[in-house]
């Protein structure tokens, strides 16, 4: 029998044995593969992440391109304005007094719209 005993001894420390690597295999391999997520996670981050960095300045460059498009069109609204007011100038001079204050209320309050619209124009553009 103690024979027996000693075989059997024998048997379950070579079962615990086993199973002792078995476990350090599991951990090793659940180890590795956590590591090979984590690196598949970052390179996705990257991936991701550099799109929205290019789109972002993207918008903001057409933004920009918008904005002094916007300026550059109302500079040159604002020497067509000038012009024309001057060459009606005048023709309003010689206007009845309530015909010519009309008229300065009429270009005050274009003045005035003009402003408005640009300001909102450029609020959406920026």
């Amino acid at each position: 029998m103690p024979e027996i005993n000693a075989n059997i001894n024998k048997a379950a420390k070579d079962l615990a044995s086993v199973a002792k690597d078995a476990t350090y295999v599991v951990v090793g391999a659940g180890v590795i593969g956590f590591q090979k997520a984590q690196v598949q996670r970052q390179d996705l981050l990257k991936r991701l992440g550099d799109p929205k960095v290019e789109i972002g300045s993207r918008i903001q460059g057409v933004r920009s391109d918008l904005t002094g498009a916007i300026h550059t069109v109302d500079a040159q609204l604002e020497d067509l304005i000038s012009k024309v007011e001057a060459a009606f100038a005048p023709f309003e001079d010689r206007l009845p007094t309530p015909a010519r204050d009309l008229a300065k209320q009429v270009h005050v309050q274009a003045k005035e719209t003009r402003t408005q619209i640009l300001d909102r124009i450029l609020t959406v553009a920026g």
